[in-house]
């Protein structure tokens, strides 16, 4: 059976619907994947996620490789016995810690050091020293075990200049070829296949993003992930690069765009171009904050509300009148905004419970259009609310 399968072609977009498949389950696409940092999406159990319909969620392979280590992960036969999640998972390789911990990002550039060979991470833990080189990110990702996994690259800010953007781009081609050879000496550690996507790289830069599309594209990986700073942070960026290199990479393979989900519209503005798989922690992230996803707010807020204003004090509604979330269909505006204002813990599970809801089911949405050839037409009803 082929990992990737293509069920339709949107006639008026390149948005598609596909099927991936994996010993731990298949992935219906376009799919949001929430993020679970530490073996864990936080405030959710995974009987949580398994009820909302949760097909795959990610791990970070740097925190994993910091607490509780590969090696004990490794010990419970992966990742999936030792969190008691029997659906799909995918990992990222470490590469974006480059970036977020790395020297051309303020205070915290003496936590990296970057050469050729690889990286050196100190422990923002404990000060520990931890080596990074592709063939150890790909040995540590298959002790994690998860079904899809990424090669080691370098992440650069897009404000950084031509040249190191290039040196950058360079060693990510390097590290990406040196990924596969490591990943074809043991592709299945627990048993099962193990799947790995190559990153393209090239910050904002047109030509660099365009040649390591190509280069990236004729190398034998099973996905095509698309990586840097922009990505999903800057969403004009974002399209722009997307509609640079869509041309380029192969349409047989999955197609990831990393850190995509901070808005609703976000998700359609990369499905339309063609991809097939993202994540964001921000859905989580601000539900723990109070900020949840509705249908409709004000016009600086589109599409969220504030639970910890005080307006909600007394509001009978539900969060979204028009979600079928438990949380909706159990609990108050009032009480939510109770439970945030008490700091109680159920407020945070309730949120986020609510937001992750909102996201899949705005997936099955654009997949349901997608089969319909209705998919610009339920984006510009989105866009209009």
């Amino acid at each position: 059976m082929d990992f990737f399968t293509i069920t339709h072609k949107d006639k008026n977009s390149l948005a598609r619907t596909g099927i991936i498949h994996t010993e731990h389950g298949t992935i219906s696409t376009p799919t949001f994947m929430p993020v679970g940092t530490q073996a864990t999406v936080k405030s959710l159990d995974t009987l949580d996620l398994e009820s909302l319909g949760a097909e795959i969620i990610l791990g970070n392979t740097y925190h994993l490789h910091l607490r509780p280590g590969e090696d004990l992960i490794a010990n419970y036969k992966g990742l999936h016995k030792f969190m008691n999640w029997s659906r799909p998972l995918l990992t990222d390789s470490g590469g974006f810690q480059v970036f977020s911990l790395g020297k051309n990002n303020g205070e915290q550039g003496r936590l990296v050091d970057i050469d050729n060979d690889g990286v050196t991470f100190t422990s923002h833990l404990d000060g520990s020293k931890h080596r990074f080189t592709p063939e150890s990110a790909i040995e540590t990702q298959h002790k994690i075990g998860a079904d899809i996994i990424m090669a080691f690259d370098e992440c650069t800010p897009d404000n950084a200049e031509k040249k190191y953007i290039k040196e950058a781009m360079d060693r990510t081609h390097k590290w990406a070829q040196r990924c596969i050879d490591a990943h074809k000496k043991n592709q299945s550690y627990h048993g099962y296949r193990q799947f790995l996507f190559g990153i393209i790289q090239g910050a904002g830069d047109k030509d660099l993003r365009k040649e390591s599309a190509k280069i990236i594209s004729n190398m034998k990986f099973d996905g095509i992930a698309i990586g840097g700073e922009s990505i999903g942070y800057n969403m004009r960026a974002t399209k722009k690069i997307l509609d640079w290199i869509s041309p380029i990479i192969p349409e047989d393979k999955p197609h990831y765009t990393m850190g995509v989900g901070f808005s609703p519209m976000d998700l359609f503005e990369v499905v339309e171009r063609g991809i097939d798989m993202f994540d964001c922690v921000a859905p989580t992230r601000i539900a723990r904050n109070g900020t949840l996803f509705i249908k409709s707010a004000g016009v600086k807020n589109k599409f969220r509300l504030n639970i910890t204003n005080s307006q909600f004090k007394n509001d009978k509604k539900p969060i979204d009148p028009e979600c079928g979330c438990s949380t909706c269909k159990s609990h108050s505006r009032a009480y939510i905004h109770h439970l945030f204002d008490a700091k109680e813990l159920l407020g945070y599970r309730l949120a986020t419970i609510h937001n992750l809801y909102f996201f899949l089911n705005l997936m099955e949405e654009i997949r349901n259009a997608i089969k319909e050839d209705s998919f610009l037409k339920l984006k510009k009803k989105w866009d209009n609310i």
